[in-house]
């Protein structure tokens, strides 16, 4: 009797297919870099065929500026209730805490976004280009953050850097964690937070 012929994998549906060639392709970018990582290693990750990536991404620069964008389009969600939470009155500490406990999830469920942005330096213009706006961007992000949170009690003036510190902060912390894995996330949240809470305290008189 002739043997079965092995059953092909299950339909997925399209989102989903590309939703976990992402999440494939952001752990070998992240652990081996753009210049270190193949497609075919992508599709072995992520158990589809090459056409199967290439059907959702046309290259290997598209698959890693996709990973990029996806980041970019994420970062205000962070702090999109910040503004609806101070005029509830909730406490700057209170609210920080509740940011960056939710910030720090998303670091632990995406770090490779951390490794391709600050550990990776290979890839042509267009994605040195891109890693520079992504960086822009979160910088925005953060400073709409300090206006909102801050208030008066930081200078116009002052906003930007302030913004730098935080963001810079945070990425440097994001990236120590991400090397220390074994690192409890209530200790890391505790550092983030007095990070905050310095940034952002009125200035003394």
């Amino acid at each position: 009797m002739a043997v079965a012929s092995a059953r092909p994998h299950s339909r997925m549906p399209a989102d989903q297919r590309r939703a976990s060639i992402l999440r494939s392709a952001g752990e070998l970018f992240g652990r081996d870099g753009y210049a270190g990582t193949r497609l075919d290693d992508v599709a072995a990750a992520a158990g589809v065929t090459k056409p199967m990536v290439y059907r959702h991404f046309a290259s290997k620069k598209a698959l890693y500026l996709a990973l990029l964008a996806k980041h970019r389009d994420d970062l205000p969600s962070f702090v999109a209730e910040a503004g609806p939470a101070v005029d509830a009155g909730i406490a700057r500490d209170q609210l920080m805490r509740g940011i960056l406990k939710v910030w720090l999830t998303y670091v632990r469920e995406n770090r490779h976004v951390w490794l391709m942005l600050f550990r990776d330096s290979s890839g042509g213009a267009e994605i040195q280009r891109e890693r520079r706006n992504l960086s822009s961007r979160a910088r925005e992000v953060m400073a709409g953050f300090v206006t909102t949170v801050a208030g008066k009690s930081i200078p116009a003036r002052q906003v930007d850097a302030t913004a730098e510190v935080l963001t810079s902060g945070l990425a440097g912390l994001a990236l120590w964690w991400i090397e220390h894995p074994r690192a409890r996330k209530a200790d890391v949240l505790e550092v983030a937070v007095r990070l905050g809470s310095a940034a952002l305290a009125a200035r003394p008189r």
